[in-house]
């Protein structure tokens, strides 16, 4: 079938027409687009030839190509575990917030004015956290259990001032994903982990901190209290990584002294999606709280004395400490963590401890029915999970395979069986009938919450999840109008235009969007066999082959699941390919000192010592310095991490002989490839000289911010880096070595998602994703030129270009009148917009990037705000309004402030609210006035608040 021109998806995804480029450009001062996009990008490394991708498909076709792979893989019903179960997904949650652009567009949540609404369900999220593993302090997610635990071990070595010991010790039952990732984290730390018995934590001695799982990985239920205060006289700190299932019967970790506790929260209705997106969680004593990795939500109160939340303390982002940061955690899961909240507020306390005891109760019916078999239940103990011991365990799986099942593969002679909520009475007997028992389904939903096979220390009262949100919501309409209340007060792309520099905000389709919920990709365990997974392989490696393409590498890691997990992947790639040749003691990182703070963390964190590299007067890297700094580090020098465009939005033109340079002197180029959706098809870091850039999809290829992760940083290296690329001890991969590094817990990292960003290449093709990366230059272009001669624009390339954003200086604006970037940021959102980036990567500035997507309209609207604003600021510079007491100080307004009966203002509401008349029409009103960051600080809440400040609120 001809498709027609209206069928070109790029037509819906780049948001300016041809005409309308061609205006832009000239407006900036060229001829052409492409004398605009000749100027901006350095000769040196202008791709010479065009992607060769497939040719662009419509929605319509990428969907039923993509349908095509789904039907490749077979969903059994799995029984594997290991932290990943089944889970049935509230209908009123999938539809209204995990489908809902109005939720999953929204930006990581920096601006909390405009982000009461998943703030709010992220400190749920926390409480829930909070209850069930007993702790009084949790953070808003980690990445997966695995990187939760291994945070845990760094925390525990940081805070544990009362042991000079370098030992970690990790209980065998923990899950082998969790182990092997704590010991990819553990090596270039200098930490030594050892691997003990469960039994046998309690004679212990020598570590600075040990990690059990509880419940086991093939399933026993074992108290901790007596481990835990053992560990503790010997000055041994104690980690758990948990089922929050569970701990809604059993006793919590909290409650038997746990220092740090961790886990998955993804039973809590999220899929398992072949590995994620899911929220981890971390909660740990509030002495430790500066120490937390990850974004911990906080109450604070706004400019009016009333509550507000915010991100809390520095804890929000450590990696604000460079070099000196405690972790390079920067993506949450926050979209994931807030379907786990809503999950928890949909079935409150009763309905969790009715799921948990059904799904306990089965398991004790399996027990009782297999042991009237030829084989054995190796537990005494359990909550979902039994080890089975069996004479041919290949017969077993061969046989439950034949019937819709997985189960899990332990060794020759044991098998391992999870169950979940839903799993049916019919299942069961399908389950018994595998190993040549009998199954009666009588009594399967008995409903006795006291856990027939665990100690009765162990069994808890229901003494969680008791404040109102969690009884209020209960029906469908509550909870539907309560969701939208919360979506009301955010702004998400689906409201404006989000402008932040560094952190592209593009359209995330619809089309992308919807094979997420398939769920032939949905369902998938993460370590289901390989031939049950056939289309989803082959989409894989389909997707790496066009990022490589996309990118000028040779190969490519999909398994990092952030941004700065890429980072850390591409970096111990490199300290294993210098080991490889003999040259371990290469420790040196460059950076210089514009860099993303989560570079000098990541370097940290792959054991590398950071030298710091100026940049000069224009925001380049400061050759001369470079090259000084090269000579004094030759014999050490490991690598050079550098962002390309720059993070000071500018196509340095040194970036050749930059990588020239370090490969010289035995180094090896990382290029952050945050950037990268100004060079996709224009220019290729492995084709100009880098060996390594991690992507981040969650940006240039279009998976949603989802109000601050999930997020993906797939690695691509050069052919020589390819042999230490990540690998899994769970699911080896082919052509590495099992033993390579394990950067998240299963091989391809939030894997569910990664569809969409085949379907964006898919239905782009090579001309739309490089158009993508010409339009995006000739945006930021445009915008700098509108706001020149207001503003100072900070940085230019060559003939005053810049690349895909461009940084205004407010600094004299601030000296002179006392507006700050700050001012400016919060003044935006009366006008309906998300502020840009603030303050980054220069204090006292503003980085805008207006990405692709938008419409010339939009990008009109906002340059007209930002000139609005600065006709206000020069009326604060005139005299003409209060230094003090002005629209940019105060700002911004909400409507109970303007609509009040008592206005002292010496501006006039009609200023406040409607600085321009579109407003009057279409008028996004903020919830909070200026939300108040040092009280927030200094007066640390990250629970929900008070039963009593609740009900006052509602």
């Amino acid at each position: 079938m001809n498709q027609g021109v209206t069928d070109h998806f790029q037509q819906r995804h780049i948001g300016t027409t041809k005409a309308q480029q061609q205006e832009m450009a000239s407006s900036v001062g060229f001829e052409s687009v492409e004398q605009l996009i000749e100027t901006a990008i350095p000769d040196n490394i202008k791709a010479k030839a065009s992607l060769r991708l497939p040719p662009a498909l419509s929605e319509a076709q990428a969907l039923k190509r993509l349908r095509n792979y789904a039907d490749q893989n077979t969903v059994m019903r799995s029984c594997i575990g290991m932290g990943y179960y089944d889970t049935l997904t509230p209908a009123v949650l999938l539809r209204n917030v995990f489908e809902n652009p109005g939720w999953y567009t929204a930006y990581t949540p920096y601006q909390p004015e405009i982000s009461q609404g998943r703030l709010e369900t992220l400190l749920t999220f926390q409480q829930v956290i909070i209850d069930l593993t007993g702790m009084p302090l949790a953070n808003a997610s980690l990445l997966d259990e695995a990187t939760a635990a291994a945070e845990a071990m760094t925390l525990m070595h940081r805070m544990n001032r009362k042991s000079k010991s370098s030992t970690f010790v990790v209980a065998e039952d923990c899950h082998p994903q969790t182990i092997s990732l704590i010991q990819t984290r553990a090596e270039p730390l200098g930490i030594e982990v050892r691997l003990v018995d469960p039994e046998s934590l309690e004679n212990v001695d020598d570590a600075f901190g040990l990690l059990a799982q509880y419940p086991g990985t093939f399933g026993d239920v074992r108290d901790l209290s007596d481990v835990i205060k053992t560990s503790h006289e010997k000055n041994i700190l104690v980690g758990v990584a948990s089922d929050l299932l569970a701990l809604t019967l059993l006793k919590s970790p909290g409650s038997m002294g746990a220092d740090v506790v961790v886990g998955s929260s993804q039973r809590f209705g999220v899929p398992m999606g072949f590995g994620g997106p899911h929220a981890a969680f971390f909660a740990t004593r509030d002495e430790y709280k500066r120490s937390m990795p990850g974004r911990v939500i906080g109450v604070s109160i706004d400019s009016r004395g009333r509550q507000a939340l915010r991100m809390a303390m520095q804890t929000r982002e450590q990696h604000i400490r460079r070099e000196k940061a405690t972790s390079n955690i920067c993506t949450a899961q926050a979209l994931l963590a807030i379907m786990a909240g809503l999950y928890a507020m949909h079935h409150g306390p009763e309905g969790l401890r009715a799921i948990a005891t059904r799904v306990h109760h089965l398991t004790t019916q399996l027990a009782s029915a297999l042991g009237g078999t030829a084989h054995t239940v190796v537990n005494n103990s359990w909550f979902d999970t039994l080890t089975i011991q069996t004479g041919s365990a290949d017969a077993i799986h061969t046989l439950a395979e034949s019937r819709g099942f997985n189960l899990r593969r332990i060794n020759d002679t044991h098998v391992g069986i999870s169950l979940d909520e839903t799993t049916t009475a019919e299942e069961l007997e399908s389950l018994v009938e595998l190993f040549g028992g009998v199954y009666s389904a009588e009594g399967t939903e008995e409903k006795s919450d006291k856990p027939s096979s665990v100690s009765p220390l162990l069994i808890r009262e229901m003494d969680y999840l008791q404040h109102p949100l969690f009884h209020d919501y209960r029906t469908e309409t509550e909870m539907l109008r309560y969701l939208k209340r919360l979506e009301n007060k955010d702004i998400s792309l689906t409201r404006a235009m989000i402008p932040l520099g560094s952190c592209t905000m593009k359209l995330n389709a619809a089309a992308e969007m919807i094979p997420v919920s398939w769920p032939e990709f949905a369902r998938m365990h993460p370590f289901a066999p390989a031939h049950q997974t056939v289309g989803y392989l082959a989409m894989l490696e389909e997707l790496s082959q066009w990022l490589t393409e996309c990118t000028g590498y040779d190969a490519m890691s999909l398994q990092p699941n952030s941004g700065a997990q890429g980072e850390y992947a591409g970096l111990m790639a490199i300290r294993r390919y210098h080991r490889a040749r003999g040259e371990s003691h290469r420790n040196i990182c460059l950076i210089p000192t514009s860099a993303h703070g989560t570079n000098p963390a990541s370097a940290v964190m792959a054991g590398m010592k950071v030298v710091l590299v100026s940049c000069d007067d224009s925001g380049n890297v400061d050759i001369q310095d470079l090259k000084a700094k090269v000579d004094a580090h030759s014999a050490d020098l490991a690598a050079i991490m550098v962002t390309y465009p720059s993070t000071h939005g500018v196509f340095e033109a040194s970036i050749v002989e930059l990588c020239e340079l370090i490969h010289e002197h035995g180094g090896q180029v990382y290029v952050d490839g945050a950037n990268l959706n100004a060079l996709v098809g224009l220019a290729g870091p492995g084709k100009f000289g880098a060996d390594v850039s991690h992507l981040n999809l969650h940006k240039t290829f279009c998976i949603p911010h989802g109000g601050g992760g999930p997020g993906m940083g797939p690695i691509g290296v050069g052919e020589h880096l390819a042999p230490y690329l990540a690998s899994s001890v769970v699911v080896p991969q082919d052509g590495l070595d099992a033993t390579n590094n394990v950067i998240s817990a299963t091989p391809f990292g939030s894997a569910s998602i990664l569809p969409i960003s085949w379907m964006y290449i898919a239905m782009m093709g090579p001309d739309g994703v490089t158009d993508a990366s010409r339009i995006a230059i000739v945006h930021a272009n445009y915008i700098a030129k509108r706001l020149r001669g207001h503003f100072d624009v900070l940085y230019t390339g060559r003939n005053d270009t810049v690349a895909h954003e461009c940084i205004i200086d407010i600094r004299p604006l601030k000296e002179r009148c006392g507006i700050s970037e700050e001012d400016v940021a919060k003044r935006l959102i009366d006008y309906g917009f998300h502020a840009p980036t603030m303050s980054f990567p220069v204090a006292g500035t503003l980085m805008i990037e207006p990405t692709e997507s938008e419409s010339l309209a939009e990008i009109d609207r906002f340059c007209d705000a930002m000139l609005c604003i600065r006709d206000e600021i020069r009326a604060v510079e005139d005299g003409r309004l209060d230094p003090i007491n002005n629209p940019l100080k105060n700002a911004p307004h909400t409507l109970d402030e303007v609509t009040a009966t008592n206005w002292d203002r010496p501006y006039s509401r009609e200023q406040a609210v409607w600085p321009v008349d579109s407003l009057r029409s279409d008028k996004y009103w903020p919830p909070v006035n200026r939300v108040d960051n040092v009280y927030g600080d200094r007066n640390l809440i990250c629970s929900c608040p008070s039963i009593e400040s609740y009900l006052e609120t509602a």
